[in-house]
This record gives structure tokens, C-alpha cells and sequence, in this order.
């Protein structure tokens, strides 16, 4: 792993930018419980939060996921980093699982082909800012 940068000088807007996507499923999943809240837990209905259709159970998941992206944020110090690395790979793999559930009796999320672009999106920046994340203390080409 000698090929990833450690101390890259952009890493504060790639922390941001999570901080930013923490804050954005915490909402989500707020205005989706909020909406959804006296249905079924894997109901399929037209409930929308944030211009995205969502479930109870849907809600739930993005609060946790709000929850660990925006506290690993906040606690910093490669935590971040492994978060942000791995929950990017998690999105990336839930945008493929949607898409050819999105139209059957499985979607027990109740998601459609833009809650898919949206989870791509989110992988991706998590992704670049899990790569782009890495700290040490140690100082690399500095002469004394």
C-alpha cells in the first residue's frame, strides 16, 4: 500500500466532503422516518425524503449510516479513513444490488433508479476520501 499518499494536502476538503455526506443521510433519514413512520418496516409506498423515495427500514439504515460516517469524521485520526474507504465500497456495492432489484418483489428498501445514481455518487466521493485520507506523523522529505 506504499502507493497511497499519506498526508495529501486536499485531505481536509475530502473530510469535509464526508462530513458533508454524514450530514446529508442523517437528514435523509430523518425526513424519511418522519414521512414514513406509521407504515410497515419494508413497505412499499410513495414516501419521498429529500426528493428520494424511501421505507422505514430505508431511514433507519441511512440514520445508522449517517451516524458512523459523520462520528468517524469527527474522531479522525485514520479512523476516518478506513470508514470513509469501506463505506464507499459498501454504497458502491448497494447502487449494483439495487438496480436490478429496483423493479421486483425484493426491493424491501423501496428504492428506484435515482436512489441508485445517488449511492454511486456517495461511494464514490467516500472512496476518494478514504484513499485520499491517510495520516502520519511522520514528516517525508523534510531535511533537518
Amino acid at each position: 500500500m506504499s502507493h497511497i499518499p499519506v498526508n495529501h494536502h486536499l485531505r481536509p476538503l475530502y473530510r469535509a466532503l464526508a462530513g458533508l455526506i454524514g450530514v446529508f443521510l442523517l437528514a435523509f433519514g430523518a425526513v424519511g422516518f418522519a414521512r414514513a413512520g406509521g407504515s410497515s418496516w419494508f413497505a412499499e409506498g410513495d414516501w419521498t425524503a429529500l426528493g428520494l423515495p424511501t421505507n422505514r427500514a430505508f431511514a433507519v439504515v441511512s440514520l445508522l449510516a449517517g451516524a458512523v460516517i459523520l462520528g468517524a469524521v469527527v474522531v479522525g485520526r485514520n479512523v476516518d479513513r478506513f470508514v470513509n474507504l469501506y463505506g464507499g465500497i459498501a454504497f458502491l456495492v448497494a447502487g449494483t444490488v439495487w438496480m436490478p432489484l429496483s423493479h421486483t418483489g425484493m426491493n424491501i428498501f423501496n428504492v428506484t433508479v435515482a436512489n441508485t445514481i445517488v449511492s454511486y455518487i456517495i461511494g464514490t466521493v467516500l472512496l476518494a476520501a478514504g484513499l485520499y485520507g491517510k495520516v502520519s506523523t511522520e514528516r517525508t522529505g523534510a531535511t533537518a
